[in-house]
């Protein structure tokens, strides 16, 4: 089984899957920062200096029962509003990249078909009656 796991491993594929989610991550970082802090600001200050990421309805008060703190109840959908953002970007960027991959891949199909030599064309009824004849003659 370890051999196994092993070989697994080994394969230059997990490799490539490895480095391409660390990358997706990162990239998912990016976007989320290039949401939360570039492109909201400029929204919420349009629409009248409104912090998306602090946009809530309030269920329950944050309160002091005695010595314990109970924490507030709230639906945050500023937040839900900044990741939906981020989901679209990172989906957009993700699509480009597919579609550029797609037509490169397609490009050099097709250079690829252009180098091939096509086959030699079969020969005629005639050529593989003058190929027996001569078959013949030489034996």
């Amino acid at each position: 089984m370890f051999t196994e796991f092993k070989k697994f491993i080994s394969k230059g594929n997990v490799l490539e899957m490895a480095v391409g989610l660390i990358m997706a991550v990162y990239f998912g970082a990016i976007v989320k920062s290039l949401v939360d802090h570039i492109i909201m600001p400029p929204i919420g200050m349009l629409l009248g200096n409104v912090d998306f990421s602090s946009l809530k309805v309030t269920l329950q008060q944050a309160s002091m029962n005695g010595d314990v703190a109970v924490p507030e109840v709230a639906i945050s959908y500023g937040m839900f509003l900044n990741t939906i953002i981020t989901f679209i970007i990172v989906a957009f960027a993700i699509f480009l990249v597919v579609k550029a991959y797609n037509s490169m891949k397609a490009r050099m199909e097709k250079k690829e078909a252009l180098e091939t030599p096509a086959a030699p064309p079969a020969p005629t009824k005639e050529e593989v009656l003058l190929t027996e004849i001569r078959d013949l003659l030489k034996k």
